[in-house]
Parts: C-alpha cells; structure tokens; sequence
C-alpha cells in the first residue's frame, strides 16, 4: 500500500498527549500515516526525527518534526480544509496549561503512588481533585468547558481525565462528580474515539502503510 499522505505520525496509544493529537486530526480531517510504537523499543526512525523519544511525532513530507501534542493539535487546525476545533483563546490555553502542569504531576503521583511514598495515594488523587473541581463547577450549566459547543480544551484534557478515573474506576463512578462523569462518558462513547483507539501492531520498518484514520476501500 503506497503513502498517499504527506504526513508520518508515530504514536502509542494509550498516551494521553497522542491521544489528543489523534483526536485533533480525526475531528479536523487530516489524513496521516500512522506508526503505533512499544515504548520500551522506540524504532531507531523515530529517534532520529525526536532524539527526545515520546510521542506523539509528526513527520511532514519536507522532513520538519512536530513532537509536542499540542503543536500537532494547532497544525491539524491551520492544515484542515474542513477543522472542526478552533484556535483556543487564552481562557482556553490557561486551562490546558494547569491541566499539563500541575494536574498532570498529581495524576502522576496518583498512578504511580508506590513511587511516591510522601503520601498516600488518596492524599495524592486528593490534590488531583482540585482540577476535577474547577471541571465540575465549569461544566454545571454547559455541556462543554467553554460553551455549548466543543472546544479545542476539551480535546486537549479529556484524555488526562481518564488516564485520573482509570486508576480507580470504581471510586471515580461513585465519586461526586456528576457533570465530569458526562462529560468524560461523551467523549469515551464518541466515534471520533471509537477511531482514535483502534488497536495497531507496533509499527515495523517492514510494514505496509497505515492511514489513520481509515480510508474507506
């Protein structure tokens, strides 16, 4: 199968940063080869496009490299003839940038609690529900963050909220929560995700081309 895209993406799945890369391409229509990677054997490829080996990375057909998810986020939006997601405004980008930052480290230390010995780790997903609440109280009287309408910041922290209720799902469906559970269960049941988390084979310099998302035959 020959590449009819200009575009290489290597991504693992389960990544929540190339999740929201994956999400952005599928909802604005861009076309990319897809290359799912063991990140425990990241292909030497890869490594010589981003020496600094996470994903997601974007290959353009002129040899430039896109390695930072939101980045890819930003170029499907200026290269889709038909984007679906907005530029975000800075409310938007404020947002994002605790959910990246201070969120993320207590998602971290929750998963991982048996590393971070400090605390407990309820002590851990405690702090991580600070974020959880700014979440709830924004969605209360809408259905997105920012609207009746979806915004480039729900694509960009949906996954991370995920990643957060997937380390105890059972606490997370009881906890109280109620508009971030719907809002989580929206995207989790959408199509666009349904796409986005399509089981690959580790990639191999050997295989066949494959589109992502899939061209119909």
């Amino acid at each position: 199968m020959l590449n009819t895209t200009p575009y290489i993406l290597y991504s693992f799945r389960r990544c929540p940063y190339a999740m929201r890369a994956r999400m952005a391409l599928v909802l604005n229509q861009m076309s990319v080869e897809i290359r799912e990677i063991v990140l425990k054997h990241k292909p030497p490829s890869m490594l010589a496009f981003s020496p600094k080996g996470t994903v997601p990375v974007l290959i353009i057909n002129d040899g430039f490299v896109i390695d930072e998810s939101r980045e890819i986020m930003d170029f499907s939006i200026s290269h889709s003839q038909h984007p679906v997601l907005t530029t975000p405004c800075q409310e938007q980008l404020a947002l994002i940038n605790t959910n990246d930052t201070t969120f993320k480290a207590h998602l971290d230390h929750y998963k991982y609690s048996d590393r971070f010995l400090e605390s407990t780790q309820q002590e851990h997903r405690k702090k991580g529900e600070v974020f959880l609440h700014v979440l709830e109280h924004k969605l209360e009287q809408q259905p997105y963050l920012f609207g009746q309408n979806l915004s480039y910041a729900d694509i960009a922290i949906f996954p991370f909220i995920r990643q957060f209720a997937h380390v105890d799902k059972t606490w997370f469906e009881q906890a109280n929560y109620p508009n971030v559970q719907r809002w989580l269960t929206h995207f989790l049941t959408s199509a666009a995700f349904v796409t986005v988390m399509n089981k690959l084979p580790p990639w191999q310099e050997s295989d066949n081309v494959v589109h992502f998302p899939p061209q119909d035959t």
